[in-house]
């Protein structure tokens, strides 16, 4: 009799495992996840730096019911668990002078150089380097320590342990979750009801506290947007890509006009210099072939 009972139970393991390796996600996928951890955290369900039971049940109700996928708690924890590595690894980079992020884009810009040293001694990073990090906005919401002081400045290995200790996994947008997360106190919510009467007793104070804190956060936000857009438009300048355009021979007149007017949108700058040899002349072309001769 314990035999059989011992047999169904491995067999509940290794289906409820098959389980887990069908939960492969995309970039759509991992953005309703975001979102919709995003709402738990703009709801106030989120405790101590983490979601309670019934914040994840509401996330995975919810996302069944937008993309018809039944997966469990489990699976979509594990995602948390690569979605924070991410964050803490992002973040790490952008504490550094060298490296930039694109709000807009997504992109996380820094010099080849850069790039590829970084890379050497992380070579998960280099998933961000082509893909960047579109999400990096939300995921400071969701993963950032609330503010004392108006800023999210402590990074969430502080929240959840050390995100080194974990078994390394690529962090990428799109991937196969194969493993599942420990719990990640789901117990948090039990405090919820002893914490908001102590908000309510704070009155105006604490509704000034926070307004005062989030126009300091806002305004923390766009000083980073402002400096990672100089940083960029430093790095790729018209005088530079000029510069690059009048070494490469076999550009005629009308391509070589044409390049200018797109030089004046940043994009095409990084782009026109991140591209080698004979690849910015394919791309020139491409790009300016339909356009009229000046």
């Amino acid at each position: 009799m314990m035999a059989n009972c011992s047999a169904r139970s491995r067999g509940r393991t290794l289906q409820h495992q098959g389980h887990q390796l069908r939960a492969k996600w995309t970039m759509q996928l991992t953005k309703i996840l975001v979102n919709l951890m995003v709402d738990q955290v703009h709801r106030g369900n989120r405790q101590n730096g983490h979601m309670g039971k019934k914040a994840w049940k509401s996330v995975c109700d919810e996302f069944h019911k937008r993309t018809g996928l039944k997966w469990d708690k489990e699976q979509l924890k594990n995602r948390c668990t690569v979605l924070r590595r991410m964050y803490v690894t992002v973040k790490s980079l952008l504490d550094r002078s060298d490296f930039s992020w694109d709000e807009y884009t997504g992109v996380i810009a820094a010099s080849n150089a850069v790039w590829a040293e970084h890379i050497r001694e992380h070579p998960d990073a280099e998933t961000l380097k082509t893909s960047g990090c579109p999400i990096f906005k939300e995921l400071c919401t969701i993963f950032s320590k609330p503010p004392t002081n108006g800023k999210h400045d402590h990074p969430a290995e502080h929240e959840g342990g050390d995100p080194n200790s974990r078994p390394s996994e690529p962090l990428s947008l799109n991937q196969e979750e194969s493993s599942s997360d420990s719990e990640e106190g789901d117990d948090a919510v039990n405090g919820q009801e002893t914490i908001q009467p102590a908000i309510r007793k704070r009155g105006r104070k604490g509704t000034d506290d926070a307004i005062a804190g989030a126009i300091l956060e806002m305004a923390a936000a766009s000083r980073l947007r402002a400096a990672a857009t100089q940083q960029r438009d430093a790095r790729y300048t018209i005088a530079s890509c000029i510069e690059e355009l009048d070494k490469m021979q076999g550009v005629d007149e009308h391509v070589y006009f044409a390049a200018l007017d797109l030089f004046n949108k940043p994009v095409a700058r990084e782009m026109f210099l991140s591209l080698k040899g004979e690849k910015r002349l394919i791309w020139l072309r491409s790009k300016c072939t339909a356009a009229p001769a000046l």
